[in-house]
């Protein structure tokens, strides 16, 4: 057959070599990485939310006293300031401090302002003062045409006490008792109070009352203090002894002509005792509505009366009940600055979502900084994985072996390589899987190095 005839093979196509792109980054490393983080920080937002508390109530209930009294009207006071932030005080009445205590015990009522030293035998123990918010002085007047010196004196008398649980009443048989005057001896205790026992004074049915608060108005102080026969009790003598005894008491000096500067009335200084009155609240009010509250009574109270100075009240000293933590941390710092530049609902919400996202940050930060190098510990596990074998491997190499242990370790040198070259690594890691397969290359020249040693029939086991 000529050369003609040959048939020309065909050329075979050329196979085109597939190379696959290397990831830039490991997805899987990546979301291990941060789902760690994120796990930590909702761990963390969950642990805050047992702690963090709820929004303030937007209703909220005081305990005053009777209707058209003094803590009635200050009570409503406190509900016009409330009104402003949107927040409902309702002013529920009562027959005085007495009821507003029980009241606030049994948790009919959210706050409540009780007349310092009117106590409960049980169910006191969860109420904290929120503060001393003004002094509700007490006038004791009597028929005689010598002044008295105490109050002991007042025995075998007719004498107007107040009604039933108010605090004029808790406080006159207090002073009374402590000057051996109690119900049911030769003394008449009568339910009297205000308008009813200043006329009955005026007209001889009794002997003496006992006056505070709404019934010890400047206008009846005055009227019984110009009446003929009639004197204002005078605690000069002993007022350091009650205040002793009775440690909710507090003694001022009203100066002569204090009533009635034309008359000089009175005469000549007098000292009065004077209960305070608290706001006690329960001890789980929310921190907001503490605030909201002695600021209210900063406005209220805080000006200057015939029975007080300006800027006296309120003021934290304990009475009868511990200072609540909130109420003092107020009167030393003020409010929050959330709450001196915001309105009142959007300081809440502010407040609460820092107190949600400070230790979440606290997660967030040190994850942020710390997350490039734990995924980078991630991907060099993989690496380091295969050099503890490849010590193993080394070590084994070392020693005497056969020309089929030495051919089984060569074998085991190819599985690694082959593996290490299967790992998916990002580019940014592929110097290191370079360095490994030289550091392959090196044991398996010592194995082939050490081929030269006697030959044994030991099984290798390598470790």
């Amino acid at each position: 057959m000529s050369d003609d005839n040959r048939q020309t093979p065909t050329p075979r196509p050329k196979r085109r070599l597939k190379l696959r792109a290397v990831a830039e980054v490991s997805w899987r490393d990546v979301l291990a990485t941060w789902g760690l983080i994120v796990v930590a920080s909702i761990a963390a937002v969950f642990i805050t939310l047992n702690f963090i508390r709820p929004a303030p109530p937007l209703h909220l209930k005081i305990a005053s006293g009777p209707a058209n009294s003094n803590f009635t009207r200050v009570a409503n006071k406190y509900r016009e300031i409330f009104a402003r932030d949107g927040i409902d005080l309702q002013v529920v009445t009562t027959r005085g401090s007495a009821d507003n205590l029980e009241s606030l015990a049994t948790g009919k009522v959210d706050v409540a302002l009780v007349q310092a030293g009117v106590t409960l035998d049980k169910g006191a123990e969860k109420l904290v003062s929120l503060g001393t918010m003004f002094r509700q002085p007490l006038s004791v007047f009597y028929r005689s045409d010598a002044p008295k010196t105490r109050l002991s004196e007042l025995k075998g008398s007719r004498i107007a006490i107040g009604r039933e649980g108010s605090g004029t009443r808790f406080l006159a048989l207090a002073l009374l008792k402590g000057n051996g005057i109690e119900p049911g001896a030769d003394t008449t205790l009568l339910d009297l109070e205000g308008e009813a026992a200043r006329t009955a004074l005026m007209e001889g049915q009794v002997d003496a009352i006992f006056l505070s608060g709404d019934s010890a108005s400047i206008a009846t102080l005055r009227e019984l203090l110009h009446a003929d026969g009639l004197r204002l009790y005078d605690f000069t003598s002993q007022w350091q002894a009650y205040e002793r005894r009775y440690r909710y008491l507090a003694h001022f000096e009203l100066p002569n002509g204090a009533f009635d500067l034309g008359e000089n009335l009175p005469a000549q200084p007098i000292t009065l005792l004077a209960p305070m009155v608290e706001l006690l609240a329960h001890s789980n009010l929310h921190p907001a509505l503490s605030d909201l509250l002695i600021e209210a009574a900063r406005e209220v109270h805080g000006g200057g009366t015939l029975m007080q100075n300006p800027g006296e009240f309120p003021h934290p000293v304990e009475r009868g009940y511990p200072m609540s933590e909130v109420a003092v941390r107020y009167y030393k710092s003020g409010k929050g600055l959330a709450y001196r530049y915001l309105p009142f609902w959007l300081a809440s919400l502010v407040n609460r979502t820092a107190v949600l996202i400070v230790p979440l940050l606290v997660v967030l930060i040190p994850g942020l900084r710390f997350a490039p190098e734990l995924y980078g510990w991630r991907i060099k596990r993989r690496i380091y994985k295969r050099y503890g074998e490849l010590m193993a491997l080394e070590r084994a190499a070392l020693e005497p072996n056969t020309p089929e242990q030495r051919t089984a370790l060569a074998a085991r040198l190819d599985e690694i390589e082959k593996s290490i070259i299967g790992i998916k690594i990002p580019g940014a890691f592929a110097d290191q899987i370079y360095v490994l397969r030289r550091h392959i290359k090196f044991v398996r020249d010592s194995l082939f190095a050490n081929a030269q040693g006697p030959d044994v029939d030991d099984e290798v086991t390598i470790r």
